[in-house]
């Protein structure tokens, strides 16, 4: 159902910028049920300092719509390479090899529906519950020793000298696994945003769900919501009250919704109907998010399509 596209409140999910125990951190982490993501508010930032910005997405918007409602989407599957940038001034946050494939291993099965999990959606959802059938192939990592404590959304870490800048960004997705300030765990650029910050931001312990992945987002989900963003899908709830995600098969949503909501879960918005509170583009945490719907299957799959922001990606 159409909700109203707005920034998102500030949540209280606090973690010491100032904390190089990642031991401390991981117990910060593992005694909230406060999911914090910043995509909305690096989009509103950007927003400002580039007007035009606007107009592009505007565009993007436009031609999303388009292509949902003549079925121009891409045709076939799609993959996407991986570069994984790893910025660590602890050994705890120089995270393994293992970890950095547990997190791709998750983002396959979230975006393929063979999740574990996939078949706890109600049966009030199950027809609109969706396989996008996009996957993801680790092409390298890049690692970087650094004196930075903490970082913020300032998109630091992508650039030199203290950041690691990205990989091709027009042909790979670009992941950035490191300490992040303020109880963020994660924020992603959108599609139309410029090439040199494209990509998703991970915090360290919440990267895949194995190593440093802390309880309770240890399962590798902030990543899947984070390029969820990156394919150009909103919060669920329109990062307003009973707002718009531009998406035609979710629930209208009041707000979002935390920790491990017990279903069904009733909206106060009109019709008050059952929130789809296992979507992956709700704040819930890992172990209660595992689909998407197929409607947000159509608008991720458009930014792909011939003309799409990312297209590129779609070429053999």
């Amino acid at each position: 159902m159409k909700k109203i596209f707005l920034a998102t409140g500030v949540l209280a999910m606090l973690v010491s910028c100032m904390n190089e125990d990642s031991a401390t951190k991981t117990e910060q982490i593992s005694t909230t049920a406060k999911r914090n993501c910043a995509s909305n508010e690096v989009l509103q930032a950007q927003l400002k300092a580039n007007p035009k910005l606007a107009i592009t997405m505007n565009e993007i918007e436009s031609f999303t719509e388009r292509a949902i409602r003549e079925g121009r989407l891409v045709n076939g599957k799609i993959e996407i390479p991986v570069v994984v940038n790893v910025l660590y001034k602890t050994a705890a946050q120089n995270i393994s090899q293992a970890q950095i494939q547990s997190q791709i291993d998750v983002l396959n099965q979230d975006f393929n529906a063979t999740n574990p999990d996939f078949n706890q959606v109600p049966t009030l959802f199950s027809g609109v519950k969706a396989n996008i059938g996009i996957s993801f192939v680790l092409q390298g990592v890049v690692r970087k020793s650094t004196n930075t404590t903490s970082w913020s959304t300032n998109d630091a870490m992508k650039k030199a000298p203290k950041g690691i800048p990205p990989t091709t960004p027009s042909t790979v997705l670009n992941l950035w696994c490191c300490n992040m300030g303020g109880g963020i765990l994660g924020y992603a650029q959108f599609p139309g945003g410029p090439s040199s910050t494209d990509g998703v931001v991970i915090d360290d312990n919440a990267f895949g769900n194995t190593g440093t992945a802390a309880y309770p987002f240890n399962l590798g989900r902030t990543a899947t919501h984070e390029v969820g963003h990156w394919m150009n899908l909103r919060h669920i709830w329109g990062d307003a009250t009973c707002g718009n995600d531009f998406v035609a098969d979710t629930p209208l949503h009041n707000t979002a919704n935390y920790g491990n909501p017990t279903y069904p879960h009733y909206s106060t918005c009109t019709g008050t109907p059952v929130e789809m509170t296992m979507n992956y583009m709700d704040y819930t945490d890992d172990r209660a998010m595992y689909m998407f719907s197929n409607a947000q299957k159509s608008r991720m799959l458009a930014v792909f399509a011939a003309g799409g922001p990312r297209n590129s990606f779609a070429q053999p």
